[in-house]
């Protein structure tokens, strides 16, 4: 990668960051921006507008450990990146920071980011097209009533939890837990690993000394829960994706697991973190929801408008030399896509007041050939979990001043730290436990069918006994804890 000589830095009169701002805090070796540290965790829009100032759609930035990548920032330009596989690859073994020894695999905490994994979002071309058509079928079995139902009785069930206290948490108690029991439950995981994966999760993206760690730790549950349904295959995404015609082998299996889960994870958390904060303290946000101007999956793509809930996505590596933005880019130079930089660019965006919740154009989601495939998904979690919470609790308001909110970023994303609020008590509501998803249809054995489908009933005689009836269910663990709880 080269560095933009000085006078790109000074192509823009009069936009040269003054002595102090975070642009020159966290500059680094080559005048390049760190974008890790306490200068880029303290405001990362504000970091992308410095950037912007100075050199324009396509940044040069530092990653842990000063290794050094391209940050795009121009809307048409993350699209155009996104757009262009055969000269932005997205396999990270094009980099030349691993023949350079810029960075240590087994040390460095970038190494869950941008390390190369059998999975869809490392592959191009065919390759790309034979695992990402096994993750769409398997994203796509499920019904979307089917999937709201299951989100609607977890959603109940952590709102039981805390709906008597009068006050809750949201984030640590709400959020972070809604995504992560609805992804577990769809994979095919117990409830009972959801707590620990949460924090492992989080670990993950905060590129930390335990990232590894953490990595570890989630790949181990995969892979535990690979062994399970190669034995016992069931009506979710892990048997799936054995199931498929490309013949992924486990360990593509178990790579594609994680990426579902972590990246489904984090984004959707983040994502309903954020719309809860407009929530509670922003009247006009509140009351464009209360007055029916804005429904409530609108007010969700303002939101991925304004705080896309993963604002820097790793990477893409140049196949060959070109210019982009103005800058010279080198074969092996890695690029990160600034979807949050984008989502705000004035070419597209001159008035960022303006309402755009009608618009799903924005890059949230990334674009072109690696377009999450699972977003519709998170929205109708977000969109689900979010309406029951206000629908349970509807005088919910912030408990302490909006300025003593507190945030955590990393490079890749900005997270709400706690979200305290405070309501009139309410009584638990009983809720049906989460029934499993259900198994592949038996065969029918000949017997008639309604319609090709599910066979038809079969007449009992009057004098057979009645069948034997199986035992209801064991509660969930997340019941099971309320109960506790109110038994306190």
């Amino acid at each position: 990668m080269t560095v933009p000589p000085a006078e790109h830095a000074t192509a823009h009169p009069g936009t040269t960051p003054p002595p102090g701002c975070p642009a020159h805090i966290g500059t680094g070796p080559g005048g390049a921006t760190r974008l890790y540290g306490p200068a880029a965790e303290t405001d990362p829009m504000g970091l992308y507008e410095e950037l912007r100032a100075a050199h324009g759609p396509v940044a040069p930035v530092l990653l842990d450990g000063d290794v050094r990548a391209w940050l795009v920032l121009g809307y048409l330009e993350n699209r155009d990146v996104a757009s262009r596989p055969t000269q932005f690859s997205r396999d990270p073994r094009v980099w030349h920071g691993w023949r350079s020894g810029e960075i240590d695999p087994a040390t460095s905490p970038l190494v869950p980011m941008i390390g190369w994994r059998p999975d869809c979002v490392c592959a191009d071309g065919e390759e790309h097209q034979r695992l990402r058509g096994a993750v769409t079928a398997g994203l796509s079995q499920f019904d979307h009533r089917g999937i709201r139902r299951h989100i609607t009785r977890f959603a109940h069930e952590l709102v039981d939890t805390f709906c008597e206290s009068g006050e809750v948490e949201l984030v640590g108690q709400f959020t972070e837990h809604l995504p992560m029991l609805t992804l577990t439950h769809l994979l095919g995981m117990p409830d009972e690993s959801g707590p620990k994966l949460v924090h492992a999760a989080r670990d993950l993206f905060k590129a930390t000394e335990t990232s590894l760690a953490s990595n570890a730790y989630v790949l181990e549950c995969l892979e535990q829960l690979v062994v399970d349904k190669r034995a016992r295959p069931g009506q979710d995404i892990a048997s799936a994706l054995m199931a498929h015609p490309a013949d992924l082998t486990d360990e593509e299996v178990t790579h594609h697991l994680r990426l579902i889960l972590l990246a489904g994870y984090e984004t959707t958390a983040n994502l309903m973190a954020n719309v809860l904060r407009m929530v509670v303290t922003d009247p006009r946000f509140r009351g464009s929801l209360a007055g029916g101007q804005m429904t409530l999956p609108e007010a969700v793509e303002q939101v991925l408008w304004d705080e896309p809930p993963l604002m820097v996505c790793p990477g893409r590596w140049a196949n060959d030399d070109t210019t982009l933005g103005g800058q010279r880019i080198r074969a092996g130079d890695m690029l990160l896509l600034g979807l949050a930089a984008g989502n705000v660019d004035q070419a597209i965006r001159p008035d960022p007041s303006t309402p755009v919740h009608h618009n799903r154009a924005h890059l949230s989601f990334s674009a072109g050939t690696h377009e999450c495939p699972g977003q519709d998904i998170g929205r109708i979690i977000a969109d689900t979990g979010i309406d029951i919470l206000l629908t349970r609790l509807p005088d919910i308001a912030l408990a302490i001043p909006e300025e003593s909110l507190g945030w955590r970023s990393s490079t890749w994303a900005r997270h709400l730290t706690a979200l305290p609020v405070s309501f009139a008590p309410r009584s638990p509501q009983a809720q049906d436990e989460p029934a499993p998803l259900p198994a592949p249809p038996a065969p029918t054995g000949g017997l008639p069918t309604a319609g090709g489908g599910l066979p038809t009933a079969v007449p009992r005689p009057g004098n057979a006994p009645e069948p034997e009836r199986r035992p209801a269910p064991r509660a969930s663990w997340w019941t099971r804890v309320s109960r506790l709880l109110r038994r306190r």
